[in-house]
């Protein structure tokens, strides 16, 4: 946020990639604001995700 606030007038006006941890954060904040929440995965489920072989 700080380096948009710093150099958002040299930025192209276009979509930007930004680190996960940035995007799960404006996700968290967003649901936040509407009064929901996320659940912290399990070890399992976050193994699972990142494993193609498990679940085919």
């Amino acid at each position: 946020m700080r380096y948009i606030v710093e150099n958002g007038r040299k930025l192209e006006k276009k979509v930007y990639a930004v680190p996960v941890e940035i995007d799960r954060r404006v996700a968290e904040l967003k649901l936040a604001s509407m009064g929901l929440e996320t659940e912290k995965l399990t070890a399992e489920q976050e193994k699972y995700l990142h494993s193609w072989q498990m679940g085919t």
